[in-house]
């Protein structure tokens, strides 16, 4: 083995790999080695949140989220604060979001439509119920859990009724999805606003893209719904039954404020366990949540081909000569390499000149002398390039293609 493995812990939960990679934050797999569960944890960075003046959103994202409970809302379990990072705790949902399952099969089954669109409108119902405003629904921001079932997440953007204000003024949201009214100086109505998306996003799910090319867009901007016509409408209320409301309970906001407050006393344990800086084990609830199905063949495939966006293999080769390989190989084709713990990133921009992008890729030891390396697309603060001035579902996800050769020990990389 090349080196003992590392362990990292914040607080009661072991922390693994990263899921999940934005802008501002990364999310972790975690398993709370209290209970055993599985959990999803959302790293961010303090310094990074106070440089751009995010604190306010942060707390009021965080704040909403402890607010809604409902089955169909990821579920924030609790947020801990490191002295340099804050943790949330969140619902681990394996299913991947709505939006890669449009992009593999495009348009839906009209009844598999329908029943992630009475998901939809349940949440964003109870939402409304409780003052919050999403403003940025969208598929990518829909996921599936293991049952199929729908779950709303990010909410980045949202926001609280305040007594005595009646319209909204942020102007905020994906323009593809947004309401117009947004978009104008004049003010918008929160709850027409989201059921304004829900809507496009209804279109997206039987059309498998998105409406509004046409050229005369005011008349369509006038054709308004509210969600109790959409619940009395006839296809919708095929084969839908009313969910049980969310949890109306007693909110607790004050270990919110506590974890932006810089109270020595008040930070979780964090801590790292190496020997010689080898990689992270990944243990076994990690290799489960990589499995369809808890079949675990697919992780150790070898004769993987093109995949967009994600993709592993594994590797017999020591792990220092995995990390070697893959930065000779990248710096041949231009890249730039940042490389630290076993985790490179690397950033170039796509063939057309027009568009960056970066892949970060991470080593993991899933056996002796055995590695696996997770290799995906992040998120590159950019707008979407839109050809012909139309908007594409596949433009924003233009993900390199990452090609692992037959033996798992070479690596190419292309754009796609």
């Amino acid at each position: 083995m090349a080196g003992a493995a590392r362990k990292k812990r914040v607080g009661r939960y072991e922390v693994g790999r990263t899921i999940g990679q934005g802008t501002f934050a990364k999310v972790k797999f975690a398993v709370d080695s209290d209970t055993g569960a599985a959990v999803a944890m959302k790293v961010l960075d303090k310094d990074t949140i106070l440089n751009h003046r995010m604190l306010h959103q942060i707390k009021r994202e965080i704040s909403i989220m402890k607010i809604v409970r409902h089955p169909n809302i990821v579920r924030l379990n609790e947020v801990l604060a490191g002295k340099t990072k804050i943790y949330i705790i969140l619902e681990l949902i394996t299913g991947g979001e709505l939006f890669d399952k449009i992009a593999r099969q495009g348009k839906l089954r009209e009844n598999e439509a329908r029943k992630y669109f009475q998901q939809l409108i349940d949440a964003i119902d109870y939402c409304h119920s409780k003052g919050v405003y999403h403003r940025d629904l969208k598929p990518e921001n829909l996921l599936l859990n293991s049952h199929g079932n729908l779950k709303v997440s990010d909410f980045g953007l949202s926001t609280l009724a305040q007594k005595g204000v009646g319209l909204l003024h942020t102007t905020c949201g994906t323009p593809n999805y947004v309401a117009p009214e947004v978009l104008s100086n004049n003010g918008y109505d929160g709850s027409a606003a989201d059921v304004w998306s829900c809507g496009v996003i209804l279109y997206v799910l039987m059309a498998g893209y998105l409406p509004f090319e046409e050229n005369d867009l005011p008349t369509l901007y006038d054709k308004r719904i509210t969600i109790e016509q959409i619940r009395e409408d006839t296809w919708f209320k095929k084969t839908y039954v009313a969910i049980k409301s969310g949890e109306d309970e007693t909110v607790d906001l004050d270990d919110v404020q506590a974890v932006f407050d810089n109270i020595e006393d008040k930070y979780v344990s964090e801590q790292v366990t190496h020997n010689d800086g080898g990689p992270l084990m990944m243990n076994a609830f990690e290799m489960i949540t990589l499995s369809q199905g808890l079949d675990l063949s697919a992780l150790f495939d070898r004769q993987q081909e093109f995949v967009k966006r994600q993709t592993r293999f594994v590797s017999r080769k020591p792990a220092k000569t995995i990390v070697a390989t893959i930065e000779v190989v990248a710096e041949s084709m231009g890249l730039k390499v940042h490389s630290q713990n076993y985790k490179l990133r690397l950033e170039g921009v796509s063939s057309n000149r027009m568009s960056p992008f970066a892949v970060v890729l991470q080593v993991f030891e899933v056996a002796p002398s055995l590695f696996m390396v997770d290799v995906r697309k992040v998120a590159v603060l950019q707008e979407p390039v839109h050809q012909d001035g139309k908007y594409n579902l596949e433009t924003d996800r233009s993900f390199c293609e990452i090609r692992i050769a037959a033996d798992g020990d070479m690596l190419a990389l292309r754009d796609s």
